[in-house]
């Protein structure tokens, strides 16, 4: 059984021990740091799938941690589920648009994290729901669901585990219009509890890095999102 490994960031030893204890539960491995920079170390030097981040850390904050994460090759595919006091939407929506998939506000129910926990794994798992070809194109974009990399024109493309699943998603569908709701469902799990201006968050960030195929994702309004049939 390939168990997964989840690093877990907090200067709260009492959030450490309990988030350790429910994720131990889970049959997961755990990994445990204190600091931004020690995060980044065992980043560095170890195997992670998945690493839940405080924000308010001393040093290196949570954001600074996410976002030099985001500019490393090795950690890009990495999901980063941030855990917070900070329950303002505009510190949730930094967090996001610096690559964080996920976020969960402290005080949390442990329940509550672990099925975000598992969401997050699954998904940065399986990639896409339908659509079995280990290989996607659309108009330039080649994008290698074995390899979780993607390339337009050639060039590599650095984007965050759940830009790569929406991206998978929108190419393997091309011409479908997904509701917030439905993109959710189906990259994140079903009932998973997220506000529609997350997907926004993404879909903004991905069409970012999309360059010249940004607009090919296009808004149907009071609907959600599709991608052009034709690039």
């Amino acid at each position: 059984m390939n168990v997964k490994t989840v690093l877990v960031v907090d200067d709260e030893e009492a959030i450490l021990e309990l988030v350790e204890l429910h994720l131990r539960r889970e049959g997961l491995s755990v990994l445990l740091a204190g600091t931004g920079e020690e995060a980044l170390q065992m980043l560095r030097s170890q195997a992670v799938d998945l690493v839940i981040l405080d924000l308010m850390l001393p040093g290196i904050n949570g954001l600074e941690v996410c976002r030099r994460m985001r500019s490393s090759d090795s950690m890009i595919p990495i999901p980063v589920l941030m855990l917070s006091a900070r329950s303002d939407e505009t510190d949730i929506v930094v967090g996001l648009e610096l690559g964080a998939d996920d976020y969960v506000t402290k005080p949390f129910l442990p329940k509550v994290l672990i099925a975000r926990v598992r969401a997050l794994l699954r998904r940065s798992t399986v990639g896409v729901t339908q659509g079995t070809a280990d290989l996607l194109a659309y108009g330039g974009l080649l994008v290698d669901l074995q390899r979780h990399r993607a390339t337009l024109d050639g060039a590599p493309l650095d984007l965050t585990a759940t830009e790569f699943a929406l991206l998978c998603l929108f190419i393997s569908h091309p011409g479908w219009v997904f509701t917030r709701n439905q993109i959710i469902a189906r990259i994140k799990g079903d009932d998973y509890p997220v506000t529609d201006r997350s997907v926004d968050v993404q879909v903004v960030g991905l069409r970012r890095k999309l360059g010249r195929l940004a607009e090919s994702i296009e808004t149907v309004r009071g609907v959600g999102y599709r991608i052009r049939e034709n690039a």
